[in-house]
């Protein structure tokens, strides 16, 4: 079980969600983020199409993105996603869709350019599946991004489209004409995996191609730390049971970092994430250990990365429960 705060205690519960949690000050937007910039949209199928757009920087403090269909909002998106399916279109039809940003502050851009897509006409009681991508390979494309490509399908399987998955996640769509995608937002140094589906104007999708597997190169200068910094750990009784206040200077990844691992003695002890603004500068949380004084525990934690990855350890913390209320601070490793 698991204590967090956002600088008071506010409670127990055994699976974390945290508002916002943050030592220092932040800075607040006064005015409205930039509107999206890049927006495309896709026909994923007779009667779906795929919306994406570039992420916004992270000083904008974008905390979601509103998406519109010809003028009515359609879809809300997190601030930490660029991407959404909009599904219940009409097959045979044309739409306009926009895309603006809210900020932390509940502040709403502009809208983006408006994007005009026509879904294809459906194909009555279609249930077979096109075959799956042939000839995928991917080559990096710079320390942050790579170029998959595979072979034009043969004509006669309906094809509108061709999602694009890393991991078990889909992560870019492009057109049935296209045999190639450029996917962004990578890590440099780190190895990927990479797989293509295709889609009918039905929606059947078809079985995954083969995994192209790649690792991104270190670029210079390009591949900043990503363990969380000064890592300062406190061990406290409160009401019979023994804490450990941590606080951390988040990594500086480009963006948010929307969750961490906590680990004690070597070992996954829960997982932090923040369901609104995560902090920027430095981060508190509390977590339980034990109810017996005098026992000693080891304590680091790791980021999740834009890119959905986990970063590298912080510096480990040792704490002693002390056998009263007195505090006892880390001890940091000499050096």
């Amino acid at each position: 079980m698991t204590r967090f705060r956002t600088g008071a205690t506010l409670g127990l519960v055994s699976a974390v969600l945290l508002a916002t949690s943050a030592c220092g000050t932040n800075d607040k937007r006064t005015t409205a983020p930039s509107a999206p910039s890049g927006v495309t949209v896709q026909a994923g199928s007779a009667t779906s199409a795929h919306v994406m757009w570039q992420p916004a920087p992270a000083e904008d403090g974008v905390r979601g993105y509103d998406v519109y269909r010809s003028g009515k909002k359609v879809k809300d998106v997190p601030g930490d996603t660029n991407m959404t399916d909009v599904d219940g279109l009409d097959p045979s039809s044309r739409y306009t869709f926009t895309v603006r940003a809210e900020g932390a502050d509940g502040t709403v851009s502009p809208h983006s350019a408006a994007v005009s897509v026509a879904t294809p006409a459906t194909v009555a009681e279609d249930t077979d599946p096109p075959a799956a991508p042939t000839g995928v390979r991917g080559r990096s494309d710079g320390a942050r991004a790579a170029r998959i490509t595979w072979d034009r399908a043969p004509d006669g399987q309906g094809i509108v489209s061709y999602d694009i998955h890393q991991g078990g996640s889909r992560i870019h769509s492009v057109g049935a004409e296209a045999t190639s995608a450029h996917v962004t937002r990578l890590r440099p140094g780190t190895p990927y995996r990479f797989t293509v589906v295709a889609r009918d104007a039905a929606d059947n999708t078809s079985p995954a191609s083969r995994t192209v597997e790649l690792t991104t190169p270190h670029g210079p200068a390009d591949d900043p730390d990503t363990a969380p910094a000064d890592l300062r750990a406190t061990a406290r009784l409160d009401d019979g049971a023994y804490y450990v206040d941590l606080s951390w200077l988040p990594p500086r990844t480009g963006a948010e970092v929307p969750a961490y691992e906590i680990h004690l003695n070597g070992k996954f002890a829960t997982t932090l994430v923040w369901g609104a603004e995560a902090p920027r500068e430095r981060a508190t949380y509390s977590v339980y250990v034990s109810r017996t004084p005098g026992e000693s525990f080891r304590v680091k934690l790791r980021a999740k990365l834009p890119d959905g990855t986990w970063g590298a350890f912080s510096a480990e913390r040792t704490v002693t429960t002390a056998p009263d209320d007195r505090p006892t601070a880390s001890r940091h490793p000499r050096s």
